[in-house]
């Protein structure tokens, strides 16, 4: 298909169609931002042309696994196969994957969701989306300046988390645990990343609140638990039986920080992170760790395929989104001793994924 053939593909009306798997609601329904009725036209693919491609850093980590879970979930439900993609961390592997499938496949019924590895790797991965007319959605990371809604057709939405309120709030929940004095230290995640940058700031603003609490040290361990056990015992060496307190960019780490507390006796210190992933969620069933924040990695993985296949079969007019549908934040939960032992096990809520239901966790524009 050439370029012009592309832009008119994008430009098509949305339409109303059944498919056999489950039957998705249609968006005109819902006032999500769709169409449908009288407005609706053919769609651009078949459903069983459409091509599902999920794509983050690694299945180690249990939050992306989980994402990469709830794919496969939304892809099953639909009849279709969705292709997990891992690169490591590594920004050109990550380039390359995504080149690749384009380059092999049929961009035009194809459906990326992806973890971009930071801020600056959007972009590119933006521009090659757009050039081939895959339809994309992009989550957690993007720069400022670069928003869906500026000539970029086939980029649905970018999807994130207001950082700066869960790292805020699992520091309360530490500080709460501490009794609201003592030294602490903080893991950070990977630097280039907009979710490590908010949500440690969402701590520095609990620390102002908080006088009697001090950091004692801050150090990035890159969202890695090996990484997390070497930093919180080196840290341990540094300021020893001072410490009451980890707070953690994400569970990874924190479940890191957790062996190297185990392995030096310190049992009663105060460990936090965020992500939910099941080990994490046990742990604060267990009393072992504090507190963490639930972003459901299985929805995430989910509606973002969801929305590239009501997309391409036609439910989902991507010109009628507003902008605050096309970069969002939505929703997060604390999770503590209270509703840990109701959040063991994530899994896709197929529901989630209906074409009228998209949107239904947005709680406000990215700014």
């Amino acid at each position: 298909m050439n370029s012009t053939a592309i832009r008119r593909r994008r430009g098509l009306a949305v339409a109303t169609i059944g498919f056999a798997a489950i039957a998705l609601v249609g968006c005109a329904d819902s006032g999500a931002g769709g169409g449908g009725g009288d407005e609706a036209a053919a769609a651009t693919c078949a459903p069983e042309d459409i091509q599902l491609i999920g794509q983050v850093r690694n299945e180690t980590n249990p939050y992306e696994k989980s994402w990469l879970d709830g794919g496969d979930a939304f892809a099953e439900s639909v009849g279709l196969t969705q292709t997990r993609l891992t690169y490591d961390g590594e920004s050109p592997k990550q380039q390359e994957q995504l080149r690749q499938a384009i380059s092999t496949g049929n961009p035009e019924c194809m459906v990326l969701n992806v973890l971009p590895n930071g801020d600056s790797d959007t972009t590119p991965i933006v521009k090659e989306a757009d050039a081939a007319g895959a339809y994309l959605v992009t989550q957690w990371n993007k720069p400022a300046d670069l928003n869906p809604w500026d000539g970029y057709d086939t980029w649905i939405s970018h999807i994130t988390f207001d950082g700066v309120d869960s790292g805020r709030q699992i520091a309360e929940a530490m500080f709460e645990q501490m009794g609201g004095s003592g030294g602490i230290i903080a893991l950070q995640g990977i630097l280039d990343t907009a979710a490590a940058k908010d949500r440690f700031t969402g701590l520095q603003e609990a620390l102002a609140e908080n006088p009697d609490i001090e950091l004692l040290d801050e150090q990035t361990a890159d969202f890695d638990r090996t990484t997390g056990f070497e930093v919180t015992k080196t840290l341990i060496t540094k300021h020893g039986d001072a410490i009451r307190g980890v707070w953690a960019a994400n569970d990874d780490m924190a479940l890191g920080a957790l062996q190297a507390l185990e392995a030096a006796g310190m049992s009663d210190v105060a460990v936090v992170g965020i992500d939910a992933v099941p080990e994490a969620v046990q742990a604060v069933a267990d009393g072992t760790m504090t507190a963490t924040v639930s972003v459901d990695g299985p929805w995430q993985g989910g509606v973002g395929l969801a929305m590239g296949y009501c997309a391409l079969t036609g439910e989902l007019d991507v010109a009628g989104l507003s902008n605050e549908q096309r970069a969002f934040f939505a929703e997060q939960t604390l999770i503590n001793a209270e509703n840990a032992e109701e959040n063991l096990t994530p899994k896709a809520d197929l529901e989630d994924f209906e074409c009228g239901n998209l949107f239904d966790r947005v709680t406000g524009p990215v700014s």
